[in-house]
């Protein structure tokens, strides 16, 4: 499979390249240390077309496709994985399932105002007690005078604390499971809807994780995400692509870890000679480099079948991309601190930041066995 790149997409790269450079990534380190919400980068994002990259130019998205779209999130990642989380959160979790399932008066009402960045949208499955089992969610919506009425808590919700909608799960008829559940979409501001708990993380620190409360909050009927009780189709058809997201932010924190251990090992000397010389750090350049490259292919290959709509073969290929892109993060950048010895222990060096972006690309969006699942299905399928 060819993955020359287009003109187009080489276009984005380079743009993308640009700003992780030089913006992202000379405040990268500010923002993990104060755990600022980067306001000025999502603002430069809404500008350059990030906070709508497939989306139609009628909904003033970029109209660009999912390859390009898991470009732009790598390079933005490679300077700054918060930004990189931020844009794909909002993009593949808020922005997808308005745009699949919405109807036209939704998509014109958030996707215009979304997709420049004035607004930025969340996605709410997890609970306390619902996490990898979406048919254990307890927020409910019933249904009362014309109006539906949410009650429930979600927890680690990227952009939580921020969004000015809020795509969320709630169970709409108990006791028939998964098939039970329904999406509502949730304007900021709206009575009964706040904020809980934001939580303090390991890694990528600037991103926004906390809880939305639901507190006999009404909204209008209209605001019903597709059909009721397709709730668990839309959360798997957003996932699927969500994945893609996460795996090409994982790629981008180990190109970066990659790239900076390899610059290191070349600068420092040890026994009269740069350290790039023993074959001990060889090898693990060697293996840092194939697993990377072998994890950007994977990433491709997924993006590139979301771009052609086979279902059944993105479902599998992005949940192999996600598993073998975030484990390979997690590899690399332990290499890369063992590269620097003890200076990628401390903070003056950005190794140990990138270990700690890089493991919750192997738990949110699904966890490394949740993929393990969803790729056995697919191969076991008579």
């Amino acid at each position: 499979m060819d993955f020359k790149l287009t003109d187009e997409q080489q276009m984005l790269k380079e743009m993308c390249r640009s700003f992780a450079e030089n913006e992202l990534k000379p405040k990268a380190e500010h923002y993990d240390r104060t755990h600022e919400f980067p306001w000025e980068h999502v603002k430069k994002m809404g500008e350059m077309g990030l906070m709508g990259v497939v989306y139609p130019e009628k909904y003033n998205g970029a109209g660009m496709d999912y390859l390009s779209y898991a470009i732009a999130v790598e390079e933005l990642s490679r300077g700054c994985a918060s930004t990189g989380v931020i844009c794909s959160a909002h993009n593949s979790l808020c922005l997808s399932p308005i745009y699949y399932f919405g109807t036209e008066e939704q998509k014109m009402k958030y996707l215009s105002r979304l997709c420049t960045g004035e607004w930025i949208g969340c996605f709410g499955i997890t609970e306390p007690e619902a996490g990898s089992d979406a048919a254990g969610t307890k927020t409910t919506a019933e249904f009362k005078n014309g109006r539906w009425v949410l009650n429930g808590t979600k927890n680690f919700i990227t952009n939580g604390g921020v969004a000015n909608v809020a795509v969320v799960t709630a169970v709409t008829e108990k006791g028939i499971g998964h098939k039970g559940l329904s999406f509502f979409i949730i304007e900021k501001g709206t009575p009964g809807f706040s904020v809980g708990k934001t939580e303090d993380k390991l890694g990528i620190c600037a991103s926004s994780t906390t809880e939305l409360v639901f507190d006999n909050c009404e909204i209008p009927e209209e605001n019903l995400l597709g059909k009721k009780g397709d709730g668990f189709k839309i959360a798997m058809h957003t996932l699927d692509g969500g994945r893609v997201g996460i795996a090409a932010q994982a790629l981008g924190i180990a190109q970066a870890a990659y790239d900076t251990a390899k610059a290191y090992a070349m600068e420092r000397k040890q026994f009269g000679k740069s350290i790039a010389s023993f074959q001990a750090i060889q090898w693990m350049i060697a293996d840092m480099a194939t697993e990377i490259e072998a994890a950007r292919l994977l990433v491709y290959q997924a993006a590139n079948y979301m771009n052609t709509g086979e279902r059944q073969r993105y479902s599998k290929y992005s949940a192999m991309a996600k598993l073998f892109a975030s484990e390979t993060s997690h590899r690399v950048t332990h290499k890369a601190i063992q590269i620097h010895g003890g200076y990628g222990y401390v903070k003056d060096y950005p190794v140990e930041r990138y270990y700690r972006d890089a493991r919750i690309t192997e738990i949110y969006e699904g966890t490394s066995e949740i993929q393990r699942l969803v790729i056995a299905s697919n191969e076991l399928k008579g």
